[in-house]
């Protein structure tokens, strides 16, 4: 039985999507950019479900999304650093500046992970979904969810402690 997208309850998703761009972007204004261009495809035209949920829709249009601006880039020519000695303009001061840090320390292992890694940690972990939920929306078993997951937190975990050690 197919339902449409309700598009006044779309906003109910942005937190969870934005949790999940940041993990496959790696970058808080990359991920901003990714949210708002799922969201514009998604409106662009009235949309009609079959099995899914809303969520997890829209966490397939968002990796859908990453990875078509993932192959456009790569055929992009590639540009050169800024110089060294440079002036930054330096990035908003948080109120809990190390909690910043390390959400953007984990989120940067994240994006590093394989893509197999790093879709099944996003859909589990970052933007909730249940072990058959994130199988559905990434086409995979239940078994291959669970194997996945384990294997992406203990490289994250590695890649954390070895940042501290």
């Amino acid at each position: 039985m197919d339902r449409e997208l309700d598009p006044a309850r779309l906003g109910d998703h942005v937190d969870r999507l934005f949790r999940a761009a940041w993990a496959l972007t790696g970058s808080r204004e990359d991920a901003e950019d990714l949210v708002q261009e799922t969201y514009a495809r998604v409106l662009a035209r009235p949309r009609f479900l079959r099995r899914d949920d809303d969520l997890g829709y829209l966490l397939r249009v968002l990796r859908n999304t990453f990875l078509n601006e993932q192959r456009t880039r790569s055929r992009r020519p590639r540009t050169s650093p800024l110089p060294e000695g440079a002036d930054f303009v330096e990035e908003r001061a948080t109120t809990q500046p190390e909690r910043a840090h390390e959400a953007r320390e984990i989120y940067d292992a994240i994006a590093a992970l394989p893509d197999e890694f790093r879709d099944v940690l996003v859909a589990v972990d970052v933007a909730g979904l249940s072990y058959r939920e994130a199988a559905d929306a990434l086409g995979a078993r239940e078994g291959t969810v669970m194997s996945r997951l384990y294997r992406a937190r203990q490289r994250i975990v590695r890649h954390v402690e070895g940042e501290n050690v």
